[in-house]
């Protein structure tokens, strides 16, 4: 556990989303142990009330009993352990989006806020587990590279921080033994074992019975998808940004700057062409795009290139409204009625 995190621990402070779950408090203790390692000859302390090395930060989601109380005792591990805590209290207030996902950005949100405000890298305590689930997810959704590739272990998070999940090649039983041998307690969060969520049903029956069936390997296998598929789309991306250059840059004289030639774009091949088309409606202000939404503006684009007349619309989320006029996509503002796509 302390290999993993020795490498980000070399280069500097941190910042750790703690849950109190075992994943997040077995990650703070490794990162406080060997935060201290490292430290040992230093000089001098840190000033009184200055973050320690390793700085928990604790979101109390407000949406259980006791939440509160949850989150100092969990604030207070970490004090033990020899890190400095904080909490935050989050309002989850569900857009659309789902009570899941609105909570999770709540809680990233907070997360990168603290991250920022002490100019540190934010470490969170996903393992491999966590990432097998969320490939089979994806697979069931029928996604693309993209989701396939599941969580990075390095990648830009909320307000620009670096997020880490130097966890990935644990499986979750590294954590719990590791708790085990600190003497910790972890808070088991009774949604973990809540059957009407659907991570739950995947992690407790479905990831379980295929390494049953398939062998002990199967969630590794998984997770080594991701790591493939996340190269692929890697690429794919860099091609299509590169793309969407050529194209704006091509565009004719006197041309719409923000619009987009809908020929350029339907001459490319559908891996490149969804990628670019998604690009552009992001640069323009659009929110989470669906496959339902890349495929109306793939639709959209055909007709344009094909000569259609103008009127056809897609919405996207965000209040934004694609059409064409004369062979070239663009875009607009309309109502904000979550995008549902025509």
């Amino acid at each position: 556990m302390r290999r993993a995190v020795r490498p980000i621990l070399a280069e500097g402070d941190v910042v750790v989303g703690l849950s109190g779950g075992p994943d997040s408090l077995a990650l703070t203790a490794a990162c406080i142990a060997e935060a201290r390692r490292r430290d040992r000859d230093r000089p001098a302390p840190d000033p009184p009330g200055a973050a320690a090395a390793v700085h928990a930060v604790v979101v109390d989601h407000r949406l259980q009993p006791g939440s509160a109380g949850i989150a100092a005792a969990a604030a207070a591990t970490a004090r033990r352990l020899g890190g400095t805590a904080e909490i935050r209290a989050v309002e989850v207030i569900d857009d659309g989006a789902g009570p899941e996902a609105t909570a999770r950005a709540a809680r990233y949100a907070a997360l990168g806020a603290a991250a920022a405000r002490l100019g540190r890298p934010l470490l969170l305590g996903h393992t491999l587990d966590d990432q097998a689930e969320t490939v089979l997810l994806a697979l069931a959704r029928g996604s693309g590279t993209r989701a396939l590739a599941g969580m990075a272990p390095r990648r830009a998070g909320p307000g620009g921080v670096a997020l880490l999940r130097p966890l990935l090649g644990l499986r979750r039983g590294r954590t719990r033994a590791a708790c085990a041998e600190l003497g910790l307690e972890p808070w088991r969060d009774p949604h973990n074992d809540d059957p009407r969520f659907t991570r739950v049903r995947v992690r407790r029956r479905l990831l379980p019975a295929l390494e049953r069936e398939l062998g002990p390997a199967a969630a590794a296998n998984l997770a080594r998808t991701a790591e493939l598929a996340r190269a692929d789309a890697d690429c794919l991306d860099g091609l299509a940004a590169a793309e969407l250059d050529r194209i704006r840059a091509g565009a004719a004289p006197g041309a719409d700057p923000a619009g987009l030639p809908a020929a350029a774009v339907a001459a490319l091949h559908p891996a490149l062409r969804t990628r670019v088309l998604a690009a552009w409606a992001r640069d323009a202000g659009a929110g989470a795009l669906t496959s339902a939404h890349l495929a109306a503006l793939d639709r959209l684009a055909a007709a344009a290139a094909a000569g259609a007349a103008a009127g056809g619309r897609v919405r996207l989320p965000g209040g934004l409204v694609v059409g064409h006029n004369g062979g070239t996509l663009a875009a607009g503002p309309g109502a904000a009625d979550g995008g549902a796509p025509p």
